[in-house]
Parts: C-alpha cells; structure tokens; sequence
C-alpha cells in the first residue's frame, strides 16, 4: 500500500497545487472523488486493464465516462495519469488530494463510534474539545456500534482513541495473560 501512495503522491500534489492556485479545492475534490469511484467500478476496471486500448483511448473514454462533470484542466490531468499508465491509481490521488487540501484548511475528519446514539448537543460539545485538543476544525461523523458496551472510539486521521468498555476489557485481559 505505501507503494501506491509513493506513486500517487507525485499526481495528488500536482493537482492540489493547481487547484490552490485557481482557487478550486473544492472543485477539484469532487472531481477526484467522482475519478475515484468511477475507477473503482467493475466495467472500468476492465476497461483500464485492457492490452488492446492505448493510453489515450483509456483516458477518452473514461473522460466520456464521467460526462460533464470534468473540465478541460481535469480532462488534461485524466489524461496524463492515463499516459503514465496510473489511472488504477486515482482512489490514492484522491485521498492523498483530500489529505492536502484538509491540511490547508486547518480541518479534520473524525470518527465518533459510541455504543447509543450521541444527541446534538454532545455530538457539539466532543467536536469543541477535539477541536481545541487538535488544533483544527473538526468534522463529526458519528455512529452506532452496540457491540462498544458503553464509551466511544474516535478516529482522527492516525489518531485513535479507544474509551470504549470493549477496549477496556480487552486491555484488561491482555494484562491478565502477561
């Protein structure tokens, strides 16, 4: 997986330096984002593993794929990752572009999985905390997982902070057998 991610580096940073600098992160994200999943679809997979097709007839029909959604610079980039025979790549470009663009936006994803259902207020009341302890905006995403017991597990990027009654257990019986 690093593999993929030194190789997809290159691109992501390409575009998120373009997109930056015409003001489009927004843009361009979703525009990654619909690359992505298209890439990641059976029939495209085909399609992009075919001998038979070049470089270019890859790219064209991918690009015809996606319809209106890409603009002529997104075309470019289509093709040029297409040329470098690296559109399997485009779910680490994408993510590694998100990546970059929630760094500059002094943001973060977070991962909130409690075992009940968390109300607004504390949903609001976590992600002030989080913010404060993480220095950046935070974005809440919360679930519901009952097999947690009580407490809640947060993921923040490489951050995981397990408060669960689970993890405590199992911490528990790790220092049991040792």
């Amino acid at each position: 997986m690093a593999e993929l991610t030194t190789l997809a580096r290159p691109y992501a940073k390409a575009a998120f330096e373009y997109a930056q600098a015409h003001q489009q992160l927004a843009n361009w994200s979703a525009m990654l984002g619909l690359a992505a999943a298209v890439s990641e679809d059976d029939t495209m997979q085909r399609v992009l593993k075919a001998p038979r097709l070049t470089s270019a007839d890859k790219a064209t029909t991918f690009i015809e794929v996606c319809g209106d959604k890409f603009d002529a610079k997104a075309q470019n980039f289509i093709h040029i990752v297409a040329e470098n025979d690296r559109l399997p790549l485009l779910p680490e470009i994408a993510e590694l572009f998100d990546l970059y663009k929630a760094e500059q936006e002094k943001s973060v994803d977070v991962d909130v999985t409690s075992a009940f259902a968390l109300n607004q207020e504390q949903q609001d009341k976590l992600a002030k905390v989080l913010s404060a302890r993480l220095g950046r905006e935070v974005r809440l995403h919360a679930a519901e997982d009952a097999t947690l017991i009580g407490g809640v597990v947060i993921r923040a990027g490489d951050l995981v902070i397990d408060g669960s009654v689970r993890g405590k257990l199992a911490q528990l019986a790790e220092a049991l057998k040792s």
